[in-house]
């Protein structure tokens, strides 16, 4: 018999298909609130995911106009329906067709939010719980909060921050939350949509000025004229609501106005992130079994160097000094973040903890950090406190700010499946 867990996870993933499938309406048009259908089936199992809505598209299907090769499949069935796709240029890949799955939802079923509104502190204060997550992104000054509450439903921002236009994603089934600049180095401003279609569980993302296709956790272009083409990756945290009231009194934070009616507050992934579940949704491969599958890690690559830092580990080694591809840096770790794919309600989500890693160069010094007696963090040479952001608050570096490292708080699975060279940090015998 399934675990009670893995039940309520498998519902609640029911739930969530039927809701977005009926979540396509413009913002002018909301979509209606989520409710819960009766129970039918597990979806992680091969049958459920077979009755998955989707469209095949095989050898004789027409070709797309601006499409220069005759059979862009080239006879072979793939997992997602092409209907949608007139500006696609399917003869340009990076990667196998036959990686592809449809997550169930049609192309920005699941959708973006292209014109963000925001709120106070204040104003967000009276929704948002204390230790519920949000994304934190800050470009020259402009700190700004991103509730999972939100991003959950939508997954994709297309904002502008500092005058820069950037794209904030959040892939609930990886729990990959990645910052890009939008803008490429030859002007061209990109905004981004959903495609409704996974790869190793990960969103697969488009771009609607070519609806060439995007893997959110490599920031690569893998389908259409725009293949090869990477996204610059800007620093971002998970933290908590906490946390980000105490660093940025005067921060801005994404508004439940969306223009769509959702249930902000509920996880409709209830059960997902427990550790017993071995199966993420619709990943075929084997997992690496170095870790556990659900298991969160921080995650890094520096050149050609990746590295992760299990949340076990971190939770008993909250500072970890570490070099990686020759440059020092450290990983900083605290209490206080509750999970935004446990609990169906945010406010119950179990407390996993938030992560933040900085290079540890302060001009010509390399400073070595430690756990003080007051739960922050220290540096030994010259016994300043710092903060998660990487801040010093106190002693001879006040004021001083860490260099972030570009970094996630991602399933184990996930990140092992795109980085399978990823060298697994344990601490010294």
């Amino acid at each position: 018999m399934m675990p009670k867990r893995r039940w309520t996870y498998a519902l609640s993933l029911l739930a969530l298909t039927a809701v977005l499938l009926t979540a396509c309406a413009p913002a002018q048009s909301p979509a209606p609130a989520a409710t819960e259908p009766p129970p039918s089936a597990d979806p992680t199992t091969p049958a459920a995911q077979a009755s998955t809505p989707q469209a095949i598209a095989s050898e004789g299907d027409p070709v797309r106009s601006g499409n220069s090769c005759e059979e862009p499949f080239d006879g072979q069935q793939v997992q997602f329906s092409t209907l949608f796709w007139d500006r696609t240029d399917f003869c340009l890949h990076s990667v196998d067709y036959s990686e592809f799955l449809s997550g169930g939802p049609p192309p920005d079923g699941i959708p973006a939010i292209d014109e963000p509104l925001f709120e106070s502190v204040a104003q967000a204060d009276e929704w948002l719980g204390d230790t519920w997550p949000v994304m934190y992104f800050e470009l020259s000054g402009d700190a700004r909060a991103y509730p999972l509450a939100i991003l959950i439903w939508h997954e994709i921002v297309n904002d502008v921050v500092a005058g820069q236009p950037v794209t904030l994603t959040f892939c609930p089934l990886c729990n990959a939350t990645i910052a890009f600049n939008r803008q490429l180095p030859d002007g061209r401003v990109l905004d981004f949509g959903t495609t409704g279609n996974l790869r190793n569980s990960d969103l697969v993302m488009y771009d609607r000025q070519t609806q060439s296709w995007w893997q959110q956790f490599t920031g690569t272009a893998v389908v259409g004229t725009m293949t090869g083409t990477q996204l610059e990756f800007l620093p971002s945290q998970i933290i908590s609501w906490s946390d980000f009231k105490e660093r940025s009194g005067g921060g801005k934070v994404l508004s439940r106005e969306t223009g769509y009616v959702r249930q902000y507050g509920v996880n409709p992934y209830t059960g997902y992130d427990s550790p017993d579940n071995s199966r993420p949704f619709l990943f075929t491969a084997i997992p690496d079994e170095r870790l556990q599958a659900m298991e969160r890690v921080a995650a890094i690559k520096i050149d050609d160097s990746a590295v992760a830092y299990p949340f076990k580990a971190l939770s008993d080694n909250p500072v970890i000094n570490d070099e990686v591809a020759g440059q020092p840096i450290v990983v900083f770790w605290k209490f206080g973040t509750g999970s935004a794919l446990d609990a169906r309600s945010f406010e119950n989500g179990r407390d996993i903890g938030s992560t933040g890693v900085y290079s540890r160069q302060v001009g010509d010094q390399v400073l070595t950090f430690e756990l003080n007696p007051a739960g922050g963090f220290s540096d030994r040479e010259t016994a300043s406190t710092w903060n998660i952001f990487g801040e010093a608050v106190e002693g001879p570096l006040a004021g001083t700010r860490l260099q972030p490292i570009v970094s996630g708080e991602h399933f184990w699975f996930a990140w092992a499946a795109f980085e399978p060279d990823t060298a697994v940090w344990a601490p010294a015998d």
